[in-house]
């Protein structure tokens, strides 16, 4: 994933490819009682499906892709866990899978 551009396709192949595998580490959520985002960091859980707002979410609940060009996608690698973070105005993610 580090050679080739990240882009909205990716994610969802990705997450096509691993749903049933797929964490998520939502780092910071837009609030909207301090009408701006609230730093998270809640750690590597695991993905949980939802059917609201799909074209938003991608299916996946707290992700939220703002879409328009306005997310930014980079390649996230650690020790134990590869995939994809992902930040917009309305938050910053990342969706991973153990290697």
């Amino acid at each position: 994933m580090k050679t080739r551009k990240i882009t909205l396709a990716t994610v969802k192949s990705f997450i096509r490819k691993n749903r049933t595998n797929l964490l998520i580490n939502v780092k910071s959520e837009f609030d909207g009682m301090i009408d701006g985002k609230q730093i998270r960091n809640d750690g590597f859980i695991k993905a949980t499906e939802t059917d609201k707002h799909f074209e938003r979410t991608l299916g996946i609940s707290r992700a939220w892709f703002v879409g328009d060009s306005i997310d930014y996608f980079t390649a996230f690698e650690n020790e134990t866990l590869t995939g994809i973070e992902v930040s917009n105005c309305c938050g910053h993610f990342i969706l991973a899978i153990e290697k």
